[in-house]
C-alpha cells in the first residue's frame, strides 16, 4: 500500500503540475505520516434487493436512493459497505503540526486525505481476492453525488465501526476521526463499466476552490 503523492498535491490545488519544492515537502509529509499511521478498515458484504428505483439492503435495514445508487447498482446482487480511517493518531499529528507550521500542517492534511484512499483501495483489492468471480464497481460514498450524508449513522452501525475501528458519526452527519470515510461498493456476476467519479457527480462542486481554478482533486 503507497500514499500517492499526485493525488496528495491534488487536494492542495496542484497536481502533477505542483513546483519541485511542493512535491519534496509532501514527499517528506507523506513518508513521516506512512511510518507512523496505518489505514484501518472493516466491511461487509450485504445482499442487495432492487425496489422500485431504490435499492434495499435488508439486513443492514438501508435503503439506497437516487441517481448515484440507480447508475452503479442495477446489474448488483450484493452491496459492499466499506469504512476506512487513520484514526485518532493523525488528528494528534495534525493539531501538533498546527501548532508549529499552518502551511507544513496543510500538507500533512493533504497527505492524510491519499492516505485514508489508500486504505479504501487496499481494501477492495482484498476483497476482490476473496470474491473471486466477482466484479466490483466503483466505491461511492454519503456526501458524493446524492447519496446522502444521513445514511451514515446507519452504515456506521452496521459495521459495528465504532467498535471495530473507533469510527463514530457527529450530530453534524460528520465522521469523527476526521480522516475516516465510508463507501458502498457493489457486487455482480459481470463486468461493471459504470464510472461515477467526477465533478459532475461530487455535492462541492458548486463551491470548490479546486473547480473554480480550472483543477480538480483527481477523483
Amino acid at each position: 500500500m503507497e500514499l500517492d503523492i499526485d493525488e496528495a498535491l491534488g487536494y492542495l490545488g496542484a497536481g502533477r503540475g505542483a513546483p519541485e519544492s511542493l512535491r519534496r515537502q509532501a514527499a517528506e509529509a507523506a513518508a513521516e505520516l506512512t511510518a507512523a499511521v496505518r489505514p484501518r478498515y472493516t466491511y461487509r458484504v450485504f445482499s442487495l434487493e432492487r425496489k422500485g428505483d431504490s435499492y434495499l439492503l435488508p439486513e443492514a435495514g438501508i435503503t439506497l436512493t437516487g441517481a448515484t445508487a440507480g447508475t452503479m447498482l442495477p446489474q448488483c446482487d450484493q452491496a459492499v459497505l466499506l469504512a476506512c480511517t487513520l484514526g485518532t493518531a493523525f488528528d494528534a499529528m495534525l493539531r501538533t503540526e498546527q501548532a508549529r507550521d499552518m502551511a507544513r500542517a496543510a500538507i500533512l492534511d493533504a497527505c492524510g486525505s491519499a492516505w485514508v484512499e489508500a486504505g479504501c483501495n487496499e481494501a477492495e483489492r482484498e476483497l476482490a481476492g476473496r470474491l473471486p468471480g466477482r466484479f466490483l464497481t466503483d466505491r461511492f460514498s454519503p456526501g458524493y453525488g446524492d447519496l446522502s450524508l444521513t445514511l451514515q449513522p446507519a452504515i456506521c452501525t452496521a459495521l459495528d465501526a465504532q467498535r471495530r475501528i473507533g469510527v463514530h458519526v457527529t450530530s453534524s452527519l460528520l465522521l469523527n476521526p476526521a480522516k475516516s470515510v465510508t463507501a458502498v461498493i457493489g457486487l455482480s456476476d459481470r463486468p461493471q463499466v459504470a464510472r461515477i467519479r467526477g465533478c459532475a457527480y461530487c455535492t462541492m462542486r458548486e463551491t470548490c476552490a479546486l473547480r473554480k481554478g480550472g483543477k480538480h482533486c483527481g477523483n
